[in-house]
């Protein structure tokens, strides 16, 4: 597992959602709330990922949207959509996600590692693939994939 640094046995909670036709996951640990969608108030020159910002509660915080982070098709945006509002280090985003559908509880050790694709593929986006009886989950690093906040919270 990339990062995870965790013992074989230790549980994880994760919540899952999808993208388009694809699952993803990430740490339930990270998650400060899931919002119903609403539209994002646009800002001009941010990166194509960043929807713009909402409110939350008084405080500014920027929404992103993940298939376009990820480079993967999501569905357009609708009332079944949601907002899963994430903490990374000391800074806090919304992620827009098609739906969510599981809460799962799973051991560490179901977590397999994501095969080496070439070089221009970046394993480090996701601590690795949970096999499930439905199909895969990839298993998001949300610390990594949003190392450069500093970009993101400057364009909100």
């Amino acid at each position: 597992m990339n990062d995870l640094n965790l013992s074989a046995t230790t549980m994880l909670e994760i919540i899952a959602f999808h993208l388009g036709d694809q699952q993803f996951c990430i740490r339930t640990t990270s998650i400060r709330e899931i919002r119903g969608w609403a539209a994002a108030t646009p800002l001009p020159h941010a990166p194509p990922y960043v929807l713009g910002v909402m409110n939350l509660r008084g405080s500014v915080i920027p929404v992103i949207d993940l298939a376009a982070k990820l480079g993967v098709l999501g569905a357009v945006s609708t009332e079944r959509s949601a907002i899963v509002v994430a903490e990374i280090g000391n800074s806090i985003i919304g992620l827009v996600v098609d739906r969510v559908s599981d809460i799962l509880s799973i051991s560490s050790d179901r977590v397999q590692p994501v095969p080496h694709l070439g070089t221009s593929f970046d394993p480090a986006f996701s601590y690795g693939i949970i096999p499930l009886e439905q199909g895969m989950v990839c298993f998001l690093n949300l610390d990594h994939m949003f190392g450069t906040l500093e970009q993101v919270q400057s364009a909100a």
